[in-house]
């Protein structure tokens, strides 16, 4: 923590949406990440960052093609919404991550970052959904609005790491949500599960409930296939992604975060940047990756093509061929062959 530039610290005493046993990773009151550096920063650091930094200029609006969906897909399928959004369609499931449909991620509609790309699948044109991932409750990860709007038109099964029930059922009674420790596993199917994952990471929706809810990874196990989806997440030391592939074994696929890291000092322990993505995808000994969270929202100093562009230069001084690696574009659809267990 910074002193006493996390003022929160000070006054808020109780959890305002988890009550549960101090475990290695919760004292009672905050969530936190043990063993990893701390991703807490300050107003001092705020100000550093606008003073120092230089924010590269983004186009206001890059055109994309909008995909349409298959309405199901026994072998892995996934569409890429935008940003930490995408339809997973797998063994016959249609599953949604992170999923966020609004023009800005932000508490109020008028102000915060804005959509550069339409998403990759217009929401009429979405299939049934199943199940929703929700990895954490910060605003480009968690919309109320797009969570009403699925629960109006498919009633899925939501499954979220601790405390984030109590802030989508505060906005939507009718949601099923189904919440989870990282290591729990959660069947969503008559032969598929989900196991919810460690990320290095925090959470927040406003001021004073700065890890208050828990945030996570999750690896999707299927008759056809496994996936990893890596939501929002820093290296740390890298020990993690090495425990998860020890404890599950290798993904077909993995879905790995990109953008958000610039400049490196503010954002390094929350956000991987594109070479440290690729170190990901070698601990988790992964088939195949496509690269998220980045070119929808602006939410840092890196300009939209940056990731990209880093990636290839990371793969290719790491050997690896770049069609195992790509960063994937609103409207793009990939297709991977069973892996029929």
């Amino acid at each position: 923590m910074s002193g006493a530039s996390n003022i929160e610290y000070q006054f808020m005493t109780k959890n305002l949406y988890y009550s549960g046993p101090i475990s290695d990773h919760y004292d009672g009151v905050r969530f936190f990440n043990p063993g990893q550096p701390s991703t807490d920063r300050g107003l001092k650091d705020i100000w550093k960052w606008r003073a120092t930094g230089y924010t590269q200029q983004w186009p206001k609006q890059v055109a994309v093609r909008v995909a349409f969906p298959l309405s199901r897909s026994k072998n892995i399928r996934v569409t890429m919404v935008g940003h930490a959004t995408l339809l997973i369609q797998v063994g016959d499931l249609n599953i949604l991550t992170d999923p966020v449909w609004s023009e800005r991620t932000s508490p109020v509609s008028f102000v915060g970052p804005k959509r550069v790309t339409e998403p990759g699948i217009s929401f009429d044109r979405l299939p049934q959904i199943d199940v929703v991932l929700l990895s954490h409750n910060h605003y480009d990860h968690l919309d109320i609005s797009t969570i009403k709007q699925l629960v109006n038109a498919f009633n899925p099964l939501i499954v979220t790491p601790l405390g984030n029930d109590v802030i989508i059922k505060k906005e939507i009674a009718t949601a099923r949500v189904i919440t989870g420790d990282w290591e729990d596993r959660i069947m969503i199917g008559s032969s598929a599960s989900v196991t919810i994952t460690r990320a290095n990471h925090w959470s927040n929706r406003g001021l004073w409930d700065r890890r208050m809810a828990l945030w996570s990874t999750f690896m999707i196990d299927t008759s056809k296939g496994r996936v990893w989806f890596g939501g929002d997440t820093g290296y740390g030391d890298g020990s993690i992604f090495k425990e998860i592939y020890t404890r599950y074994g290798a993904p077909d696929l993995t879905l790995i975060p990109l953008g958000g890291y610039e400049p490196r000092w503010f954002m390094s322990s929350q956000h991987v940047d594109p070479s440290e993505a690729v170190q990901i995808y070698k601990d988790l000994n992964a088939k195949y990756a496509i690269g998220i969270h980045w070119g929808t929202f602006q939410l840092t100093d890196e300009g939209r093509e940056a990731p990209r562009q880093e990636l290839g230069c990371a793969l290719t001084q790491a050997g690896i061929e770049q069609s195992c690696f790509i960063a994937a574009e609103p409207g793009e659809v990939f297709e991977f062959p069973s892996e029929s267990k």
